[in-house]
């Protein structure tokens, strides 16, 4: 991490990560991975709102990721490690011994020079990519797939991991970055490894303006609001909710709630029971 002197009251507290040494120096994205492109802004189609305290910010260039293995048999060198403004965790150029290159996440224990390979004959180490059914029990892996061939969906941000369970039939039991637990068809394919950049939730922005760079807009508590705008709005002074449980500007109750919708429910899932005394 690297702290700053408090020549200014939003240096004061400012915390950043000290990547030079890791990054590869005077790197432009490559032209044929990348392309310009408009952010939503929380907008959708019909440009509503639809996500608040979103907007501005720095102009990005997007890199393309390849999540899908597609690469199988064909080994590849990494030759970079890049900073990557659309996504938490750093990104890597590989080369590949048939002339092509592509872009992966950045996992931990990267060094310029590894080769990788995406097989299921391949070599158990990190950055390997393999289907589930023959990673061991016990190791962790992450971009794992949801469905076979769709490419990674899961643990794709800085520092996750999943971890393997057990195997039960043609399914392999996994626990997820939030905790759960839930089986996946064998035949999905994950890549060995922990993500890279753990240290990225320590970052201090120290001041509101590093936070528009990122394209997020203040945000106004529901009690400094007028009752007219906000169901925590009104009163006089420093006033309470006025409420049992905190509410949504919309009404909808808020913080504690659960949310997950019922139909959307998978049996795929592992269910805690209790025990019975």
């Amino acid at each position: 991490m690297r702290h700053f002197r408090a020549i200014t009251p939003g240096r004061r507290h400012k915390l950043s990560l000290n990547l030079t040494r890791i990054l590869t120096k005077n790197l432009k994205p490559l032209k044929k991975n990348s392309f310009g492109f408009l952010r939503s802004k929380g907008r959708n189609n019909r440009g509503i709102i639809t996500s608040r305290h979103r907007g501005g910010g720095c102009k990005r260039i997007y890199r393309i990721i390849n999540f899908k293995y597609s690469k199988i048999g064909v080994p590849g060198k990494i030759k970079t490690i890049e900073y990557d403004p659309n996504r938490n965790c750093l990104i890597s150029l590989v080369h590949y011994i048939d002339g092509d290159k592509q872009y992966i996440l950045t996992f931990q224990n990267l060094y310029i020079g590894k080769i990788i390979l995406s097989s299921p004959k391949a070599y158990l180490s990190e950055g390997n990519s393999l289907p589930l059914k023959y990673i061991p029990i016990g190791f962790t892996a992450h971009n794992i797939e949801f469905h076979p061939n769709k490419g990674g969906q899961l643990a794709r941000s800085a520092g996750t991991k999943v971890t393997l369970l057990f195997k039960y039939k043609n399914y392999i039991a996994l626990r997820l970055p939030s905790g759960k637990k839930r089986f996946f068809p064998d035949s999905c394919w994950a890549t060995i490894g922990v993500l890279g950049n753990q240290k990225k939730k320590l970052i201090v922005l120290g001041k509101a303006g590093s936070a528009r760079w990122l394209g997020q807009r203040p945000h106004v508590r529901g009690s400094a609001m007028n009752a007219v705008d906000h169901p925590h709005g009104g009163g006089e002074g420093k006033a309470p909710i006025g409420r049992k449980h905190p509410y949504t500007p919309w009404g909808k109750p808020a913080l504690g709630v659960k949310t997950r919708k019922l139909r959307k429910w998978s049996d795929l899932y592992l269910k805690r029971f209790k025990s019975r005394k």
